[in-house]
This record gives structure tokens, C-alpha cells and sequence, in this order.
């Protein structure tokens, strides 16, 4: 998981606005999920990082698919 730090760090590729941490809702097999990670402040763009989209989010997706 990215640290608010880290976030800071971050710029939109599409609007070149800061990155701030805010809670971002996933939809996935009829499962909602709300979880905190950085976005853009304009635009609502989410940024996910590879280890988190690897790490975590692919296990969940396996565990969601084998059910």
C-alpha cells in the first residue's frame, strides 16, 4: 500500500494535478470495496501501484472467481 508520502510525490498524468489519499469505492462480482489510496484531485483519477495491483487486488479477484 502507498503512504500518504509516497502520494505526495505523485502528479496526474492526464492533468498534472497533485495526488491526495481519499476513499475510492471498486465494484467487482456483486463485492464492494472502499479503500483509501491516491487519486487526483481534479480529474478522480486512481492511482494503483503495481505491488498493490499484483499483491492484494489479485489475490481478492482469485478468491472472488473461486467462490
Amino acid at each position: 500500500m502507498i503512504s500518504l508520502e509516497e502520494a505526495q510525490q505523485w502528479a496526474c498524468d492526464a492533468c498534472g494535478k497533485p495526488l491526495v489519499m481519499r476513499e475510492v469505492v471498486f465494484l467487482y462480482l456483486n463485492g464492494t470495496f472502499h479503500v483509501d489510496l491516491p487519486a487526483c484531485s481534479e480529474c478522480d483519477f486512481v492511482f494503483i501501484n503495481e505491488e498493490l495491483a499484483t499483491g492484494k487486488m489479485a489475490e481478492v479477484e482469485g478468491i472472488l472467481e473461486d467462490k
